[in-house]
């Protein structure tokens, strides 16, 4: 049973402004894993605020294509010419365990969603061998059976990337991909080696049972579901690398270790935070009579250096927000948007109104940084993308359609179809997800309504005609 809503987690904050905004700390597993133990007052505060904003679109193409080419090689190198022979062998060796277990490890409702074994692990570690190393040992860290188990459900924050972009709410992001990726990619060679080295020998301790990982993808549910607000675990779930440290390691690897954990606590967190935070704050004071809620990763809201010590150095009053504590806008949105706070199931919505919000407006202030050059897309991102262009496209168009309408053509959605369409695969920097096609809001109901009009027209054309051919039969 789950506990009492005043006994729930709350990972929310509030700002205090009028209208109030908020921050929200998320976790990169499934939401269905979190959602029932968020309390009601974090799904409010949600449904109430007139803009999402995230650390990066995770539903833009862009962001996945130019993460894709963050993470490969520079153009006619592979992994095999970079990496010791040794290592290369043994990696090979693991991804072939992999992809051997693969089967085993799919439960029956990713079959039944139609993700299978192959399509899996070709979507998570297909084109391998043209990836930095940095990104192959992410993406073996996350070859586990618990990982590959939980793929086909969208992580928490894709979760809320999809329902404010299902409420038609205005949505952003504070960081460009680039500023993600590029810290990654900026260990020096011998650090990345041992790296890559420590994930290949951790996983293969786990095959052989002779090693158990420190923090485990159940244990950060655990604490994010108990509401611990002080787990280290959560700065590992934020900068996604894993933790090298531990006492078995000779004094020197140690050492090694000890650095790479700076290195990556500095550039993927603390530097992030205060870039993150100075954007929040730019936000805040251009948009003063909207409300905010900022969906960013758990860790950048704990310990020290955080987004919220960035905001309240800049004068603002930031304040946790229990589970029981009611939520109040002062200011109301002016549209309300209908979002299921009990259950993640789709609900009814009303079209929002559209902002004139740029999506980055801190871009003018920097310069861009150039993405790598002469890198080539795995096939399955380049298909992807034009899905998604074609979807954004027809959307644009329902969207212009709805804009000129009148006044009285505004309309609620009160039922959708029974039968649901196939579903969409999409993956998202790895993560795999399974959702339903967007039904075109509304369209049954218009086509409905147009094909009746047009059968009214037609019955009274032939009515006229019928009357004149008898008119003419008796004048003739």
């Amino acid at each position: 049973p789950l506990p009492q809503q005043s006994e729930l987690n709350s990972f929310l904050w509030t700002i205090k402004r009028d209208p109030p905004s908020y921050f929200f700390g998320t976790i990169h597993v499934p939401y269905t894993r979190v959602w029932d133990f968020i309390p009601e007052n974090s799904k409010k505060a949600f449904q109430q605020s007139h803009i999402v904003y995230f650390e990066l679109d995770l539903t833009d193409p862009y962001t996945i294509s130019a993460l894709t080419r963050c993470q490969l090689l520079p153009q006619g190198e592979n992994l095999q010419d970079v990496l010791p022979r040794d290592i290369y062998r043994r990696l090979k060796q693991h991804l072939e365990y992999v992809k051997l277990m693969m089967p085993s490890w799919m439960t029956p409702d990713q079959r039944g969603k139609g993700l299978y074994a192959d399509y899996l692990f070709n979507a998570i570690a297909g084109n391998w061998e043209r990836k930095r190393p940095v990104w192959v040992m992410l993406m073996v860290n996350s070859l586990t059976e618990v990982d590959v188990k939980s793929r086909g459900v969208p992580v928490l924050d894709l979760y809320l990337a999809q329902e404010a972009e299902r409420l038609r709410k205005q949505t952003g992001a504070v960081e460009k991909v680039e500023e993600q990726c590029h810290p990654l990619n900026g260990l020096n060679f011998s650090q990345v080696v041992f790296a890559l080295n420590q994930t290949l020998f951790q996983q293969e301790s786990l095959r052989a049972g002779s090693f158990q990982i420190p923090y485990t993808t159940e244990d950060l549910i655990k604490h994010y579901n108990c509401g611990d607000l002080s787990s280290i675990i959560f700065n590992h779930d934020t900068s996604q690398v894993p933790n090298f440290i531990n006492a078995t390691l000779p004094a020197h690897e140690r050492i090694t270790a000890q650095e790479i954990d700076s290195y990556f606590r500095q550039e993927l967190i603390y530097k992030r935070n205060e870039r993150m935070g100075r954007r929040v704050k730019d936000l805040l004071e251009e948009y003063p009579d909207k409300s905010f809620f900022f969906a960013f990763g758990a860790g950048h809201f704990m310990g020290n250096n955080t987004v919220i010590d960035v905001l309240r150095r800049e004068g603002y009053e930031v304040e946790h927000t229990p589970a029981g504590q009611t939520i109040n806008n002062r200011k109301h949105p002016k549209t309300l948007l209908a979002f299921s706070s009990s259950s993640p199931a789709h609900s009814p919505y009303v079209v929002s109104q559209e902002l004139p919000l740029p999506l980055h407006p801190w871009k003018e202030e920097e310069e861009e940084e150039e993405l790598l050059p002469h890198l080539l897309l795995p096939d399955g991102i380049d298909i992807l993308e034009k899905v998604d262009r074609k979807y954004k496209k027809k959307k644009k168009k329902q969207q212009k359609k709805q804009r000129l309408r009148q006044f009285n053509d505004l309309w609620v959605r009160l039922e959708e179809s029974a039968t649901d369409p196939p579903p969409r695969i999409r993956i998202i920097n790895g993560y795999i997800t399974v959702e339903p096609q967007p039904r075109g809001h509304g369209q049954s109901s218009h086509a409905h309504a147009d094909t009746s009009s047009a059968h009214q027209l037609s019955h009274s054309l032939f009515l006229s005609l019928l009357t004149w051919t008898l008119h003419m039969i008796r004048v003739h």
